[in-house]
């Protein structure tokens, strides 16, 4: 194991999932974390306290997550790179906050490490039943950006990127992993940091008294002022106007939301990320993310030595969610199956998507544990026979 002088680990790891995304904050330049401890995430609270401070940062265990949600953003607006972390229900708490961010455009993280529920649920074992939670947790109209790791490098990558993507668009961005890739235990490389991409926060040019806090200047995101720097601004969770000032107005209701939510979706080409296998010309493709989509792998393995045309789409990226790249397979694939530790939550997106014009198959699951792979296989078997009812089962 190997350290800069700064206390950044560089080198090939043995660590956890939830390991590696504290060591991907350090490497983004987050210096600032707020916590309760909430099983599966605790880990990644304990070594960002031991970590941190090596490093000139700083983690507070607040009184609860309601708490710790609010006091990331104001170390962002003091300058900071800032996230917490948490699981299902500490994650519910934080909702407000979620929203808050997203109309004042604070750059911040949320982690979720997520368990099976509702409610206290299954603190221990895995769940994906956030998913639309995240999305649409809050009240209101806005849009977050929410990542997938399915592995420990995983969680290290797109940790950094989490912290990229919410300097570029300033947008709280959620990390939407799952008990058991918090948990396992795999190599994870981290570059030097000369080699890692970062994206350093936008702050205003302008000059002292003619600063505008969401003056875009003809692009869709603003930049930001430090607090303490000599800019006077008003920030708020009203419907403000340019200046930040409430407005009580139709009109700037709709200026002020419409980029919030346009910012994200007009660029959610540039922001997706997905992994695709074999997907061209497949009769039937497998869509899945985190650890669901290592259980894929083995079933989709399965079906090609069945001679089955499968294909594998994996939503690095859960939101935006990749409607474009599903309308084009759509025309070309005859079924999309898509197994997840919940009830259908991004199921039902994936057909809202598919709009009837190829069969679509739940494999839905309550959480707690995994998909057999067994299980998933024989769903491509079915979904393979009803598309091409001309091949003969045999013929596999």
């Amino acid at each position: 194991m190997k350290a800069d002088p700064k206390g950044v680990l560089t080198g090939a790891h043995f660590l956890d999932g939830d390991h590696a995304c504290s060591e991907g904050a350090l490497s983004a330049g987050c210096r600032f974390a707020a916590g309760y401890p909430i099983t599966p995430s605790t880990e990644i609270v304990e070594r960002i306290a031991s970590r941190f401070p090596q490093v000139g940062g700083m983690f507070i265990q607040m009184e609860d997550e309601i708490a710790s949600s609010i006091a990331i953003q104001g170390a962002v607006w003091g300058g900071a790179k800032a996230m917490t972390v948490t699981s299902g229900p500490g994650f519910s708490l934080m909702m407000e906050h979620i929203g808050f961010a997203a109309m004042l455009e604070t750059p911040c993280v949320f982690v979720d490490v997520q368990r099976a529920g509702p409610s206290t649920g299954q603190p221990t074992l895995p769940g994906q039943a956030d998913m639309m939670q995240a999305r649409w947790g809050s009240h209101g109209d806005y849009e977050i950006i929410a990542l997938c790791p399915n592995s420990p490098q995983e969680c290290y990558d797109l940790t950094i990127r989490a912290f990229n993507l919410a300097e570029e668009y300033r947008v709280p961005v959620m990390i939407m992993m799952d008990e058991c890739v918090g948990h396992m235990t795999e190599k994870v490389v981290i570059p030097s940091p000369e080699e890692i991409e970062i994206t350093e926060r936008r702050y205003t040019t302008a000059k002292l008294g003619e600063y505008r806090p969401y003056f875009t200047d003809g692009e869709m995101v603003p930049p930001i002022a430090k607090a303490g720097d000599g800019h006077r601004f008003h920030v708020t969770g009203l419907t403000h106007d340019e200046r930040g000032y409430p407005v009580m107005s139709p009109e700037v209701q709709e200026k002020c939301v419409r980029r919030l939510v346009d910012k994200i979706r007009l660029n959610a080409e540039r922001i997706i990320s997905l992994e695709e296998s074999e997907t061209e010309g497949a009769d039937v493709i497998v869509v899945s993310y985190g650890i669901t989509s290592r259980v894929s792998v083995k079933a989709i393995e399965m079906a090609r030595a069945d001679g089955i045309k499968v294909g594998h789409l994996r939503l690095i990226t859960a939101w935006p969610f990749p409607e474009k790249r599903i309308r084009e397979l759509v025309g070309r694939t005859g079924a999309f199956i898509m197994p997840e530790l919940n009830y259908g939550q991004m199921f039902f997106e994936m057909q809202r998507v598919i709009d009837g014009k190829a069969k679509s198959y739940l494999l839905p699951h309550g959480g707690g544990t995994v998909h057999k792979p067994e299980v998933i296989y024989r769903t491509i078997k079915e979904a393979a026979l009803e598309c091409r009812p001309q091949v003969e089962e045999s013929a596999w």
